[in-house]
């Protein structure tokens, strides 16, 4: 009898969460490749940005007919995010190929850190959220007039280190959507949008890493094996589950493998 792939396992596992959260496209597997199956960072960050493009596609694909993706707000977070993402994504071309020896070293160190600070901004979302809350309230038109910009440069943000580690769309983009709508963009309509957004974002990064040959063509086609069925099952385990602990559960994981990949 044929093992089943530990790969395949792994895609499985994070397809359910990133329908149920909108998280781990990045957050959860690139650490899972470097630290568990011993990847190189390049190739665990240019890989993932494609498995997570993939199957974040047929996660939005429910939420799509489901008429919950919020298209304003996606299109402020584009103005900023994929910009920021080719920029960057040229930049690391340019200079991976006359410094490759300096590249993984900066990916692993910005892993860690962003993987930390994911991890802090889900533990602490809801306080944040609700810390926010008098202040939204009385700067409301204040809040209007400045949201198109903040939202704009959350993007620039988000694209950078999505296109630098692959992570950044779900667990951070998720913090800041609740933060600056905390009405418009609650429940489903948050992970619709945030899942909306990362999957343009990824396809660009990834693309671009691939231009450089970064990209495990084996490795993806075992964790898409995984995940496409896993997402789906994400995305109906979403309906029935409270999701708040499963957020937890997935910060404490990010806290941990930021704090590895910073000590190795």
């Amino acid at each position: 009898m044929r093992m089943i792939d530990p790969l395949t396992i792994a895609g499985l596992g994070v397809g359910i969460l990133v329908g149920m959260t909108g998280v781990g496209g990045g957050a959860m597997m690139t650490p899972l490749l470097v630290l568990l199956f011993g990847y190189s960072p390049g190739v665990a960050v240019a890989t993932d940005l494609l498995f997570a493009a993939v199957t974040k596609t047929c996660g939005v694909a429910v939420h799509y007919r489901a008429g919950t993706i919020d298209w304003v707000v996606l299109r402020r977070l584009f103005l900023g995010s994929l910009p920021a993402a080719l920029v960057v994504g040229v930049g690391l071309g340019y200079w991976g190929a006359e410094r490759s020896d300096a590249l993984d070293p900066l990916v692993h160190d910005a892993l860690g850190w962003l993987l930390l600070l994911s991890a802090l901004g889900t533990f602490f979302r809801n306080w944040l959220h609700q810390l926010g809350a008098p202040l939204r309230l009385a700067g409301a038109e204040q809040l209007r007039r400045w949201q198109h910009g903040v939202t704009v440069a959350a993007g620039v943000f988000i694209g950078v280190s999505v296109s630098l580690t692959s992570i950044g769309a779900g667990a951070l983009g998720a913090v800041v959507l609740l933060y600056l709508y905390p009405v418009r963009l609650l429940g489903a309509r948050l992970v619709a949008t945030d899942l909306a957004h990362a999957i343009p974002l990824a396809l660009v990064a990834g693309t671009l890493h691939w231009m450089r040959g970064s990209v495990d063509w084996a490795l993806l086609y075992s964790l898409l094996l995984g995940s496409i069925p896993g997402v789906l099952i994400g995305v109906w385990l979403s309906r029935w589950l409270a999701v708040q602990w499963v957020n937890l559960a997935i910060a404490c994981v990010l806290a941990a493998s930021g704090a590895r990949l910073l000590v190795i």
